[in-house]
């Protein structure tokens, strides 16, 4: 199954792991990865401007981890470069798949950032895939 596909189908949660340029770790919690193209090897995340954002400024490099939703350890691992990013609020909003709530921190943050990572890696969530 197309990494695209399979995030269009599959619910769970999921984690944004970034680092400073002095290599502090951050991890968040985040959505599915968008997929704005028919390339699989490209997926966008959109971002507010809080640690993790500001981690990528200073290394591009990202690891996102999904665990599906139901019984056991399914699931993805993906090492992410980041390639470009972008502003247009307008674009990003009709990207959104919820609104979050006022009293949500994270919706204080006015400004957000359509980051667009290239996909270096998948692994399963658990073993090697080998």
């Amino acid at each position: 199954m197309k990494l695209s596909e399979y995030f269009e189908n599959v619910q769970g949660l999921g984690v944004l792991a970034t680092a400073d340029a002095q290599g502090k770790v951050d991890v968040a919690v985040y959505s599915r990865p968008h997929f704005l193209s028919d390339r699989d090897d490209e997926l966008a995340f959109i971002m507010a401007q809080r640690l993790s954002h500001e981690n990528l400024q200073s290394n591009a490099h990202a690891a996102y981890l999904f665990v599906e939703q139901g019984e056991g350890y399914r699931g993805r691992r993906l090492s992410l470069t980041k390639i470009r990013e972008e502003t247009d609020a307008e674009k990003i909003q009709t990207l959104r798949r919820r609104n979050l709530p006022a009293e949500c921190e994270c919706a204080e943050t006015k400004t957000r950032y359509l980051v667009y990572f290239r996909v270096d890696e998948t692994r399963p969530l658990v073993g090697t895939g080998e």
